[in-house]
């Protein structure tokens, strides 16, 4: 097995059963260890997406209103 970033891309070089060789995109695999932000948040957020949505709509109302804040 291979590990390589090619052409922009970090991907991960093997044969397969039939002696073939094959790539695979390194995030597909467990070669690399996992982002510590991602491990650690452990698929949580900090916002609700509507709560998200509500202060995107305050920003654009406040942005409308012409002032420089």
């Amino acid at each position: 097995m291979t590990h390589r970033l090619n052409w922009g891309e970090d991907r991960v070089y093997f044969h397969d059963e039939k002696g073939r060789l094959t790539a695979l995109p390194t995030r597909w695999t467990s070669v690399c260890p996992v982002d510590p932000v991602v491990m650690l948040s452990a698929g949580r957020s900090a916002f609700r997406v509507g709560d998200l949505l509500e202060l995107a709509d305050l920003i654009h109302r406040l942005k409308g209103q012409g002032g420089d804040r």
